[in-house]
């Protein structure tokens, strides 16, 4: 493979460097980061657009005390295809062995079952359910674990199965080897730690997480009303600076690893933990911001938030939700032509999001004046889109800003 041009940055700032990037259409996603020591990461960058990159400015706008360059790579930076490949076939090639040793033939069909997919967290792999279901596997007893890991590069294994209807959405996980089920987890030099068997991490959310570690909340009271195990509470205590965060939380699972979380992050003494149902949370007026970060909807919190802004001054509503889109009539596009199919599917994507807000914001200046008596003006300053949740669902969140008249006139003057 030729030299690859790439960014090199600290390992701390590697996320915040590669999602500017990213937005900015310059990584070259088609290749895996590398890391190039204990303390640099390499983020490749597209060759067209190196150019284009001025590493003062990057500096400014992403982590101005964090020292980046350009280098050319001679080191092997996989793609993630191939990666993925190389992975599944020295995984592939121990169970083989495996199965050879207790005399039994490799099958198509065990390697259908071997795992596509899995989400590793420190020393444990967690997989998912639609692997190793075939009875065979069965003979092997323990060993196939063993062997597992191995391929894997893990020392511990665990297995989910689904998600529980007990109302905390808790994964249905069993142990497969390893003691313990207690897990690790960094992002943005933030700290998670979380028992893999009773609370769930959402990977996915990282832009979401990195976007929020950007405001600025100096001087703010926070209100997390979906704080879970603190994946949105610990960015804006320890990276956007909130006064204040009031962390509420219904899972006692996910409530013990979020109080876990706030030592470990030295960031508990500005922090409230509020255990049980948010509905039932007896303050009011107290909140700059609000983060409803629940999907598929947070809309039986709309109401809380709104008792909870500020009467005088208003704040932010951050509202997550899984909009629907339909993808629009291809009847009239042109034979094969998939560019022009995937513009309409973003235009019409857009739209449908933008009509949701526009809805929202509605409903939400409507319940603060069924709540406040007063009259309220609602403006959309951002909706950001996390991920797809499904063919045609995106998680999406929607910034409002929420200001009373009052306070809107007298700005006026």
């Amino acid at each position: 493979m030729a030299d690859v041009p790439c960014l090199c940055v600290s390992r701390c700032h590697a996320q915040q460097f590669r999602r500017y990037l990213q937005s900015r259409g310059a990584l070259d996603l088609s290749l895996c980061l590398l890391k190039d020591s204990d303390e640099t990461v390499l983020l490749p960058i597209l060759p067209s657009c190196l150019s284009q990159l001025d590493l003062q400015s990057l500096r400014t706008m992403v982590a101005s005390d964090s020292a980046c360059e350009i280098v050319w790579s001679q080191s092997p930076l996989q793609s993630k295809k191939e990666r993925g490949r190389t992975s599944g076939n020295k995984l592939e090639k121990i169970l083989l062995e495996l199965f050879e040793s207790h005399g039994e033939r490799w099958t198509e069909e065990l390697r259908g079952d071997l795992p596509r997919s899995f989400q590793r967290h420190g020393d444990l792999v967690l997989l998912g359910d639609n692997c190793f279901s075939l009875p065979l596997w069965k003979k092997m007893d323990q060993q196939l674990w063993s062997a597992v890991a191995k391929g894997l590069g893990a020392k511990r294994l665990a297995k989910m199965s689904q998600i529980s209807r007990d109302g905390f959405r808790s994964p249905v996980v069993t142990m497969l080897l390893g003691e313990h089920s207690w897990v690790k987890h960094v992002d943005n030099r933030i700290r998670y730690e979380f028992d893999v068997t009773k609370c769930m991490f959402s990977a996915g959310n990282i832009t979401e997480k990195l976007r929020v570690a950007g405001f600025d909340c100096r001087g703010e009271t926070v209100v997390d009303l979906y704080a879970g195990i603190g994946y949105f509470t610990l960015p804006y205590l320890g990276h956007a600076g909130a006064s204040h965060v009031h962390a509420c939380e219904w899972n006692p699972d996910a409530v013990e690893a979020l109080r876990k979380n706030l030592v470990t992050n030295g960031v508990s003494d500005r922090c409230t933990v509020h255990q049980g149902d948010n509905r039932q949370l007896q303050l009011c007026d107290i909140a700059d911001r609000v983060n409803l970060g629940l999907i598929p909807s947070s809309e039986d919190g709309w109401p809380v938030a709104c008792r909870l802004l500020k009467r005088t001054t208003g704040g932010i509503l951050h509202i997550h939700q899984n909009v629907t889109s339909l993808f629009p009539s291809t009847a009239a596009m042109p034979a094969n032509d998939d560019a022009t199919q995937r513009l309409s599917g973003k235009k019409a994507d857009r739209e449908v999001w933008q009509a949701w807000a526009g809805d929202t914001a509605n409903r939400i200046a409507s319940l603060l004046k069924d709540i406040t008596g007063a009259s309220w003006i609602t403006n959309i300053q951002h909706i950001e889109h996390v991920k797809s949740y499904a063919p045609h669902v995106h998680h999406i969140v929607l910034d409002l800003e929420c200001r009373p008249s009052c306070a809107e006139e007298k700005n006026r003057f």
